[in-house]
């Protein structure tokens, strides 16, 4: 096969097999994805009568600070208790490695407890450990007892892992490792464009995993900042290349739209159907174009504080739309206004020089790779 097509919920086929996954490097996206995944297994909850639940665990993120996907998890909470618990542990402030103390690795040991106890008792289809890693790499936790638990896990439970730095013995075991890697310009970096966007411009390509999903963890914590913070803060999450049905994050979604009709819109375009370059059909350039139009619109509008263009990338590699409309609605969008576009692309389109950050996510092992199929509620 050849071209930049992506897999769409119809093409998938679901395994039963849990996967461990690991997302880590410098780059922006790490926890955004794990919260992806989250907002996936609680739309596989809402939309289909099976046994699902999910614990997001958050090693450095103590309760005494507030984060913005909060509201948005706890709107999700009130409506399906059965299907989400949230546990936060640590500090709520940054430290080093010099300034951890006795308080650090008991709230880090007290975590892991919580972790040990949630996989042995095999409650949780999806078991989310967001920024373990680091957690590891301070020396609050050992790696060897970590590596054993995770080793135990049960066979149909999905365990995801963020953070830097993960350490050597979770990436030997690892059935998925993604590294956001950042792109970054220099500061003396001339830019083809004399008016440069002053900001607010996420792009997440590479081949890894991740992209899609940090997109979504992106929406979720600004759904949760409209909740909880501005009103007006409107979302759009506008989605290329994936018509049809299937996809679980829709439940999640849908289900936050329901209590919160003011706060955010969503909508697919494309055929059901993979598009290879040299097989494009007449309706995907229509389809493009219905969404770029809908996209264009809403920037311009300032009514959205937040424009999610997930699967962009591969839009335009495809040809299916052109760049140049696409650079001068980002140079003009408002400065309050963040877009945040996704998906690979062989070569990237001159409107990665206006991103304030570019996060690559870097294949290092994928289950997929194996012959081992996507899972509803977490792949798609």
């Amino acid at each position: 096969m050849t071209g930049i097509g992506i897999v769409t919920a119809a093409d998938s086929q679901e395994r039963s097999q849990g996967q461990l996954h690991i997302y880590d490097g410098e780059g922006k996206g790490k926890s955004q994805a794990a919260l992806g995944v989250v907002l996936r297994t609680i739309g596989l909850g809402i939309c289909e009568a099976r046994k699902t639940r999910v614990l997001l665990l958050r090693f450095l993120k103590g309760p005494g600070r507030s984060y913005d996907e909060d509201a948005a998890i706890e709107a999700l909470q009130q409506g399906f208790p059965h299907l989400i618990d949230q546990v936060r542990t640590g500090r709520a402030d940054f430290f080093s490695a010099e300034e951890a103390n006795k308080f650090d690795k008991s709230e880090a040991e007290r975590g892991w407890s919580i972790a040990k106890g949630a996989i042995a008792s095999a409650l949780y289809s999806v078991v989310v450990l967001d920024e373990l890693n680091p957690v590891i790499d301070l020396g609050l936790l050992n790696p060897q007892e970590v590596v054993k638990t995770l080793n135990k896990r049960p066979p149909g439970m999905e365990i995801i892992i963020t953070g830097r730095a993960a350490p050597s013995g979770l990436i030997k075991i690892a059935d998925l490792h993604s590294e956001m890697r950042a792109h970054r310009k220099p500061s003396k970096e001339k830019t083809f464009f004399k008016n440069e966007s002053t900001g607010g411009i996420e792009i997440y390509t590479g081949d890894g995993k991740g992209k899609s999903t940090s997109a979504l963890g992106k929406a979720l914590q600004a759904i949760g900042r409209g909740i909880s913070q501005d009103k007006s803060h409107r979302v759009l999450i506008l989605q290329w290349l994936k018509g049809g049905d299937g996809y679980t994050e829709d439940a999640a979604i849908a289900a936050l739209r329901e209590s919160y009709p003011h706060l955010v819109d969503h909508l697919r375009s494309g055929r059901d159907a993979i598009v290879w370059r040299g097989q494009q059909q007449p309706i995907d350039y229509v389809e493009a174009e219905r969404a770029w139009e809908i996209a264009r619109a809403a920037i311009a509008s300032g009514l959205y504080k937040t424009v999610i263009l997930d699967e962009l990338n591969p839009t335009v590699d495809l040809e299916l739309l052109p760049v140049e409309p696409i650079v001068q609605t980002l140079l003009k969008k408002p400065s309050e206004t963040e877009v945040i576009i996704t998906g690979r692309c062989k070569n990237p389109p001159s409107y990665f020089d206006l991103a304030s950050v570019h996060s690559e996510m870097v294949c290092h092992k994928h289950y997929a790779e194996q012959g081992i199929d996507l899972k509803r509620g977490v792949d798609y």
